[in-house]
């Protein structure tokens, strides 16, 4: 036994038992016909004419319902006798490869066969304009040579800056749009810069005049689709920030002011561009956006399938688990980091050979923390926190919280005999 798991060992954890947390939850039932009754539209339909070559933008986030609604989207226009396809409009992320960026639309269920249109991945770009800074604007090379681009994305708030636009379809036109290398252009002033540039150089991109139209998303606290807009170009940069509004409204928290330790089973880039959402978490990793759970140690165990190695985020934690290391792709994340310059993110925090030291060190780090009786919170990941788990010192705190639910008894961390987290 290493001296540092020695120094752990005989650190007790208390128990913890389950907790439902409820939140409004408006929700679309249909998406499919939802999607439709947008497009329906008569200045929507008008945008796209028989013979057109349209592009539509595909995300690496995990949006919900996302196949289902490309899928639609892509159908729309081929009645419209035009010839869709779609592209990923990520960044970097993927690792700056074309491939690596379709493998992650596959993870997220967008296929050519899933959606019924072809998929057409490239990193390269083509410059459409210059901002009024005189910053060169680019875009996905094949969205260039489209004869339009409908713009898909989720309105929510971001994980690294605050502005009237943050995550959303502004950001869409400025980094997924513009691959690594539009995204290299943007992020090179850094995110306390992002709330400026962003509108900047999306404003651009639609006086190009290639965007046809785009689809705002929101989703509520239980990542279900419950609310959806067409916009017109000339509508996208008065209507987003209501709609920004409308999606912290909407956001899911942990119902708690405090823990000691956060322990989050999973991050991954199909929760969050920081593989944990900061606004969940509170470990953020610019000082240009606050929020979330104060928490004095945080403990990260596992990585997503669906990130592909990209473990973007790690760094924001005080400890890992050998096999969240082992499931790293230092490329992949390595890339992410580089292209927006927040290198932290993706340090490699203290790695413990399993769970349960990974946990006990965290716990051991605290300066302030009851040992006796300490405030533990446990997630699956920060996109699912209608379960979470609280350790027995929270539970008279969570009993008056009238949208927090106690379930079953307090038991002991379920660890296998390596010492990891059995997972329900």
């Amino acid at each position: 036994m290493a001296v540092y798991t020695d120094m752990v060992k005989d650190i007790e954890l208390p128990r913890m038992i389950e907790v439902r947390q409820t939140f409004p939850r408006p929700q679309i039932k249909n998406v499919e016909q939802a999607v439709r009754e947008r497009l329906e539209r008569e200045e929507i339909r008008e945008k796209i004419k028989p013979g057109m070559q349209i592009a539509i933008t595909g995300g690496s986030r995990g949006i919900c319902n996302i196949p289902v609604i490309l899928k639609t989207i892509a159908a729309f226009v081929r009645e419209q006798g035009a010839k869709p396809f779609i592209f990923p409009a990520m960044g970097s992320h993927g690792g700056g490869t074309a491939e690596g960026q379709r493998e992650i639309l596959k993870g997220l269920g967008v296929t050519e066969a899933s959606c019924g249109c072809p998929i057409r991945a490239t990193m390269e770009v083509e410059q459409i304009g210059v901002t009024t800074e005189g910053h060169p604007v680019y875009i996905d090379a094949n969205a260039a040579r489209a004869d339009g681009v409908i713009v898909v994305n989720r309105i929510k708030p971001h994980t690294a800056f605050r502005g009237p636009y943050e995550s959303g379809l502004m950001k869409m036109l400025t980094i997924g749009m513009g691959k690594h290398v539009g995204a290299q252009v943007c992020h090179r002033a850094g995110f306390g810069c992002m709330d400026h540039l962003v509108p900047l150089f999306g404003h651009e991109v639609l006086k190009s005049g290639k965007i046809l139209f785009g689809l705002a998303l929101l989703e509520n606290a239980y990542d279900e689709t419950c609310h959806m807009e067409a916009l017109l170009p000339e509508a996208f940069e008065a209507r987003e920030p209501e709609l920004l509004k409308k999606a912290y409204e909407l956001m899911g928290r942990i119902q708690f002011a405090h823990a000691d330790v956060l322990i989050v089973d999973e991050i991954g880039k199909d929760y969050s561009g920081e593989g944990a959402d900061p606004n969940i978490s509170g470990a953020f990793p610019t000082p240009y956006a606050t929020g979330g759970l104060s928490a004095e140690r945080r403990v990260c165990l596992g990585l997503s399938a669906a990130s592909h190695g990209c473990g973007y985020g790690c760094g924001l934690f005080d400890t890992i688990s050998k096999r969240l290391y082992e499931q790293l792709d230092l490329d992949a994340t390595y890339t992410n980091a580089i292209t927006n310059t927040v290198l932290t993110a993706v340090q490699i925090p203290m790695m413990l050979p399993n769970d349960r030291d990974a946990i006990r060190t965290a716990l051991r780090g605290c300066n302030h923390a009851d040992m006796d009786n300490p405030r533990i919170i446990r997630i699956a990941n920060t996109a699912h926190i209608e379960k979470i788990y609280i350790s027995t010192a929270l539970m008279e705190e969570a009993k008056s919280n009238p949208n927090l639910e106690l379930v079953g008894e307090p038991m002991p961390f379920p660890f296998d005999q390596e010492g990891n987290l059995i997972f329900n």
